[in-house]
């Protein structure tokens, strides 16, 4: 059933995950809804120096927010900083140097984060697409640190401080690509067979959707959302899809296109209107399985995902210095 799904996900893709998409889209939108001010609300963006991490941020920015930038490369988020507070005018911008792919640096940037700042709205948007099977100085997958476990441990850290506040949110930012898998708790970390950084990034994003329904059960207090940026032109789809990039280029989004629906969630009143646990496409809430195309997963499965995440979290917690 692979081949059906690629193929309806992509013609699916052509029709709504381009700018011709967004656009058509956006004729039903209520720019009321956000055109707010959020001045005295505190919000996290990680991988913010560039992409739709940057354009969110910048839009938090430009309507008063307190603004944390979580990047991995301190030259490009010093720049990124720079340009939002430009820009914007908002001087309450603040940057940490954390790599979402070390558990052990997660752990430890959270735990400094909960006695310094508080949070309303946590942002995962940090992402990678490593198209050759890489381990990180921990042994993990790179894609899977980064994108599933790293996502799984930041939330999970920073839920505390969440639960403490009013109208507390998390929103994940996933892909469209998640429609062509199931989730598979076997192979967490693709050691089995051909590696295709294409298909494992797709795995770890319907991962961060099981995640996000699982969270919203289990944490009333919090509105979680999950969504589907679109088909952006970003500096990551550039180098991690090159060939992808090259016949699309003339059709993608705006970073601040593919941001839009991010913002709409960080910042409206009308989307924790809508159940929490939802996946959102361009401000409304999509199904997460194409038709026919047999991705649904037992219960079972999904509990088991969030009990190995927890075992994974809480091994690199207790090695984690300080």
């Amino acid at each position: 059933m692979s081949w059906y799904r690629n193929a309806v996900w992509f013609v699916k893709g052509l029709r709504e995950y381009t700018r011709s998409g967004y656009e058509s889209a956006s004729k039903h939108f209520n720019p009321a809804d956000v055109e707010v001010n959020v001045a005295g609300r505190s919000f996290l963006v990680t991988g913010a120096n560039s992409g739709i991490g940057k354009a969110t941020a910048k839009e938090i920015a430009r309507r008063g927010g307190t603004v944390h930038l979580v990047c991995r490369n301190k030259d490009r988020a010093e720049v990124a900083k720079g340009e939002i507070v430009t820009e914007t005018g908002n001087q309450n911008i603040f940057l940490h140097i954390v790599d979402i792919s070390n558990p052990k640096e997660i752990w430890k940037f959270a735990e400094k984060f909960k006695n310094e700042h508080k949070l309303n709205v946590l942002v995962n948007n940090a992402g990678c697409m490593v198209n050759n099977r890489e381990l990180t100085e921990d042994g993990l997958e790179k894609n899977f640190a980064t994108n599933t476990l790293g996502t799984y441990i930041l939330t999970t850290a920073l839920l505390p401080l969440l639960e403490k506040e009013a109208d507390a949110r998390v929103i994940t930012v996933s892909s469209g690509g998640m429609l062509v898998q199931k989730l598979n708790i076997s192979d967490l970390q693709s050691g089995n067979g051909t590696f295709d950084g294409t298909m494992v990034y797709a795995q770890n994003k319907r991962q961060q959707v099981v995640l996000t329904e699982q969270w919203a059960k289990a944490h009333r207090n919090i509105h979680f959302s999950v969504m589907h940026p679109g088909w952006a032109d970003t500096p990551a789809v550039r180098s991690s899809m090159p060939d992808f990039y090259q016949k699309m280029k003339n059709t993608l989004r705006t970073e601040a296109q593919g941001a839009d629906t991010v913002v709409w969630l960080a910042v409206s009143s009308e989307a924790t209107k809508l159940p929490s646990g939802l996946f959102f496409q361009d401000r409304q809430p999509v199904p997460t399985h194409l038709p026919l195309a047999s991705t649904h997963s037992l219960p079972e499965d999904e509990e088991k995902l969030m009990e190995v995440l927890e075992e994974f979290s809480q091994k690199f917690k207790s090695t984690s210095p300080g």
